[in-house]
């Protein structure tokens, strides 16, 4: 037959709770860090990771869409340079007001 012990009984039962408080403790005291880090964060405007790499990955579309753009603009003012180029008539040579000599002859 077992016999029991009175006194380790409670001392287990002591313990339990008590380790029932730290836990307790622990996430009361987690949460409060949690909720006073993120006001510190929001205090000074910046941004969470999520955040940071949507807005990352938007200006790198930008980007792309600048760069190809760009090219299509350039293509474009080129074909218009060559359509425009040969329109134009050709310069005339201008006269200085000049008196001219006389042709020998």
């Amino acid at each position: 037959m077992q016999t029991r012990n009175k006194i380790l009984d409670d001392l287990s039962r002591l313990m339990n709770n008590a380790l029932g408080v730290a836990q307790g403790a622990k996430s009361e005291a987690e949460t409060a860090m949690k909720s006073l880090l993120e006001r510190w964060l929001a205090d000074h405007d910046l941004v969470t990771r999520e955040e940071f790499e949507a807005v990352r990955a938007m200006a790198l579309k930008a980007r792309a869409e600048n760069e190809a753009l760009k090219a299509r603009l350039d293509t474009l003012e080129a074909r218009v340079a060559e359509i425009a180029a040969p329109a134009k008539p050709p310069a005339k040579k201008r006269t200085t007001s000049r008196a001219k000599a006389p042709k020998k002859g």
